[in-house]
């Protein structure tokens, strides 16, 4: 369950950033409440749709690759702060309490799965079959015990 959550969290972040990149306008024009953050500006969405792709991309590889986990944590870092500027730009006056309430489960929701997509490396828990240093150290065990029998 974990590695679909996994894909389909990099999944949708990856059509943010590529439909951010490929059509800023449209994004702009079509994604409610974005035109109320400041004037249309092409390039600031692209480099913005940068960090989605980049974010999605992670939790894509976390999907196939329990050991991906540094990389979805950067991924979740990305999409928290960027869920904290939302609820800190409501905080300042500078987004209306509807628009904070409309932002805060699409910024902070992916953000929150994120994380806890990433925990199990949090938590100790080692996927020891795609470690290889452990694949080393179980190799080099097994050549001791075997050169004492």
């Amino acid at each position: 369950m974990e590695r679909f959550l996994a894909g389909l969290l990099g999944l949708t972040q990856i059509a943010i950033g590529v439909v951010m990149l490929a059509a800023p306008l449209a994004f702009y024009g079509l994604v409610p409440g974005v035109d109320e953050t400041g004037p249309f500006n092409p390039h600031f969405l692209r480099d913005v749709g940068c960090a989605f792709l980049v974010a999605g991309s992670a939790f894509a590889w976390l999907a196939r690759d329990a050991n991906a986990w540094p990389a979805a944590l950067a991924g979740a870092a990305f999409l928290t702060l960027h869920g904290l500027v939302h609820v800190w730009d409501g905080l300042a006056g500078r987004e209306t309490a509807a628009h904070l309430a409309h932002d805060l489960p699409l910024t902070l929701g992916p953000a929150l799965l994120g994380l806890w997509l990433a925990r199990p490396r949090w938590t100790g828990r080692v996927d020891r079959e795609g470690d290889c240093d452990a694949k080393m150290a179980d190799a080099a065990a097994d050549r001791r015990l075997r050169a004492r029998l």
